[in-house]
């Protein structure tokens, strides 16, 4: 599916919905260039998802995790990161390998090796200054 927004907000609603799809736990992998509104889009899947705390970017922290009941969404930002050792230092294999954790990555290609076949894979493109092209794919 690809599809066009022209806010902030439609862009979170695109988000919503995605998140509204999730039903189990799965991986998301975000692709864009800075500023594309990854961070915006992942806001819009954790409320789609019902978590009701402030999503706020994790790029100087790396990692967020938000609880949903049983189970945990992980809002995880590499842009800072270039090492592998490094990522795998965070423990990111034992995160995306628990079935029941929904994991959102923002420029997942670092860890490309690491990655499970069946995943979310979303592409974000600013088209004007609040254009974004989403992409959404569902790979299994």
């Amino acid at each position: 599916m690809t599809t066009q927004t022209h806010s902030a907000q439609e862009t979170q609603k695109i988000g919503e919905g995605i998140g509204k799809k999730i039903k189990n736990g799965g991986i998301i992998c975000l692709y864009g260039e800075l500023g594309a509104g990854k961070t915006t889009l992942a806001q819009g899947i954790a409320r789609g998802l019902g978590i009701k705390q402030n999503v706020l970017s994790p790029t100087f922290i790396l990692m967020r995790r938000y609880n949903l009941n049983n189970r945990f969404f992980y809002h995880i930002d590499l842009y800072r990161l270039n090492d592998l050792e490094e990522i795998k230092g965070l423990g990111i294999e034992e995160i995306i390998g628990d079935p029941k954790n929904i994991v959102l990555i923002e420029w997942p290609e670092k860890i490309a090796s690491l990655l499970p076949r069946r995943r979310w894979e979303i592409k974000m493109e600013t088209v004007s200054e609040n254009g974004r092209k989403i992409e959404v794919n569902e790979l299994k």
